[in-house]
């Protein structure tokens, strides 16, 4: 759907260029907007090639299992029934992880594994299970306690202090993913009637 309205929006902006006689400022918008978006990609992979490494030497050195005992507390009660020691727990925590700090792009492999691995401890006779849409929502609204690749973004831009939104983003992610757990919990119970 999402493809139509932006096809939509882009032949819109041509036709209205195109009537008012501005054809060659939308071409070279069009243009500039190409080359602005590989230099943000080049300049966001070198950050995400970093973390993701980082991310490996935290794994194969073993402090990857240091963190999932840190939350294996927390996380016990809301993913009932999921082995604490298993691969899809481990996973989980790493996503949570990457996603503390900020680094969403670093985090999609290992939601995706996670995922995988959820899927295989807890069989595939149902479509979704009740963990795996609680670690959608923990994934997709997470706490961010370092803005990684958003200050990342300000400084690219110019920005004289790009962590000064620490405070706006901890307090909006705490919010939305206390706001998110509650609705998913909610609907669960309420299937389950």
């Amino acid at each position: 759907m999402i493809k139509w309205i932006f096809a939509a929006m882009l032949i819109i902006s041509a036709v209205i260029g195109a009537a008012d006689g501005n054809i060659s400022e939308v071409s070279s918008a069009a243009l500039n907007s190409c080359v602005e978006a590989v230099e943000l990609c080049i300049y966001l992979t070198g950050g995400m090639c970093m973390w993701g490494g980082l991310m490996r030497v935290a794994e194969k050195s073993g402090i990857t299992d240091v963190i999932a005992r840190l939350f294996r507390p927390v996380l016990k009660h809301l993913f009932k029934g999921l082995d604490t020691s298993g691969k899809a727990f481990h996973a989980i925590c790493m996503n949570i992880t990457a996603n503390l700090l900020g680094l969403g792009n670093a985090a999609t492999p290992l939601g995706l594994e996670a995922m995988k691995r959820l899927e295989e401890e807890e069989g595939e006779n149902e479509v979704t299970s009740r963990n795996m849409v609680l670690f959608v929502v923990l994934n997709t609204a997470s706490i961010t306690l370092i803005p990684t690749t958003a200050a990342s973004l300000r400084l690219k831009h110019g920005s004289a202090a790009p962590m000064e939104i620490l405070p706006c983003v901890l307090i909006t992610s705490v919010c939305a993913l206390i706001s998110a757990l509650v609705i998913a919990i909610i609907f669960d119970r309420g299937d389950r009637k």
